[in-house]
């Protein structure tokens, strides 16, 4: 069974940069990959996600133009990189997985890590 581990979570002042990583247990070249966010006391949303080729990449809207999603299929890994965070940036990041196109939907991915914490403070 495929597992999902996330790093790269901290600390940052608002204006900061963090690059979060998902590192996968096995291959992961049949996966649409996708990150989410969950706010203390809110509902978790999609961020981004990157398709199984890395040829296609879907940004919420409330992150497009800050956070990157790439994909480096060999390495097993799966990367954020957010720029310009903001407060409301505050929340653990997941890691999810699904071999069907799931979209930023957060809910239905096969795979999911335990998440990694990011806060922004001004």
């Amino acid at each position: 069974q495929l597992q999902l581990v996330e790093s790269g979570g901290g600390s940052v002042h608002v204006g900061g940069s963090l690059t979060l990583v998902c590192t996968a247990s096995e291959y992961i070249g049949n996966y649409h990959m996708a990150w989410f966010r969950q706010a203390p006391g809110k509902e978790r949303e999609g961020v981004a996600i990157i398709n199984w080729g890395g040829s296609t990449t879907v940004y919420a809207d409330r992150v497009k133009g800050r956070f990157t999603i790439s994909r480096d299929t060999a390495k097993k890994t799966v990367y954020l990189q957010m720029n310009s965070l903001q407060v409301d940036d505050t929340a653990v990041y997941y890691c999810g997985a699904d071999s069907q196109w799931r979209g930023l939907t957060p809910g239905g991915y096969t795979y999911t890590g335990r998440g990694t914490q990011v806060t922004v403070s001004s």
